[in-house]
């Protein structure tokens, strides 16, 4: 009522205006603070959905943004993962929710993950923004996963800063993961030197002589095995390089063929310190040998392993 008495008064029109212009640009003001950290979360979630690491990292403050960087690409891949719920790569698209919520999808060939972002709280250079996770197929909210994001703005952009009450400290925790891959590869390692002997000793029996490199235990690109591709180890171990390690075969002495012939073989980790610690090494007897050789390889003088 008291916006028409206005109008009807002469001469108060630029009252009136001079009433409702800051209330226009209080709530276009207001709508653009909230929506570019809106924007930023988006951003993030079909970054991490994409498993996209430089898309990501360029949502990340400087501190984490650096040490996100010196990950490795398998501790990159985990992270993104667990942001997302999800154990493969997907497809991610947006749209807006009938509550005018902004929804983020990540489709896998699995399941399709449904994240949807809420109101933001915005305090100065901080923003928090409830975030709903769940099975796009889950109607009744079973499987509902609610938590709290945290942004940051910092060089005039908004930043990831933390996931619930855990505040994102990459390198505190690009140190834990890196312990946790070492001694994930180093045993992963030492199965594969198992599997490539085993391969070795197939392959000596089926051609009765050893193969002169590990490519000769790969697969075919087509038809059957045969000596060249003899089909008896995945490609990644054929070439030598598996899960954070470097992989080494040579015969011992002129004598390929038959049983007699004898050969060794050796691990060491692609990055020292980071993919592993220790190096491998089996000696032409069949005795598994590791120790830390500073990424060298390994002798028969390293203590024995199972």
């Amino acid at each position: 009522m008291r916006l028409r008495k206005l109008v009807r008064i002469p001469g108060s029109c630029v009252a009136f205006a001079a009433l409702l212009l800051p209330a226009v640009n209080i709530s276009a003001a207001q709508t653009a603070q909230e929506s570019a950290p809106v924007t930023t979360l988006r951003d993030v979630l079909m970054a991490a959905c994409s498993e996209d690491s430089k898309k990501f990292g360029a949502h990340l403050t400087s501190r984490n943004a650096s040490a996100f960087a010196q990950m490795t690409p398998a501790a990159q891949a985990a992270l993104l993962k667990r942001l997302v719920l999800l154990n493969d790569a997907g497809t991610p698209r947006a749209e807006t929710g009938e509550n005018g919520n902004l929804i983020v999808y990540c489709v896998t060939p699995e399941v399709t993950s449904q994240m949807e972002i809420g109101k933001p709280e915005v305090r100065d250079n901080l923003a928090y923004l409830p975030l709903l996770v769940k099975d796009a197929t889950d109607a009744a909210g079973a499987t509902a996963k609610r938590v709290t994001m945290g942004l940051v703005r910092e060089g005039g952009q908004w930043k990831l800063l933390s996931l619930g009450v855990l505040l994102l400290d990459l390198p505190t925790l690009a140190e834990e993961w890196d312990k946790a891959e070492i001694q994930n590869n180093e045993k992963t390692a030492v199965a594969s030197m198992k599997e490539l002997a085993a391969a070795i000793e197939k392959y000596r029996v089926t051609y009765t002589h050893l193969p002169e490199t590990l490519a000769e235990l790969g697969p075919p690109p087509k038809g059957a095995p045969k000596a060249e591709q003899a089909g008896l180890v995945q490609a990644d171990l054929a070439s030598g390089r598996k899960d954070g390690y470097v992989f080494r075969y040579v015969i011992v002495g002129a004598n390929d063929s038959g049983a007699p012939a004898k050969y060794q073989l050796a691990s060491m980790p692609a990055e020292y310190g980071r993919t592993g610690v220790r190096s491998f090494f089996r000696d032409d007897s069949g005795i598994l040998h590791g120790a830390d050789h500073q990424g060298a390889v390994g002798t028969q003088l390293d203590p024995k392993i199972d």
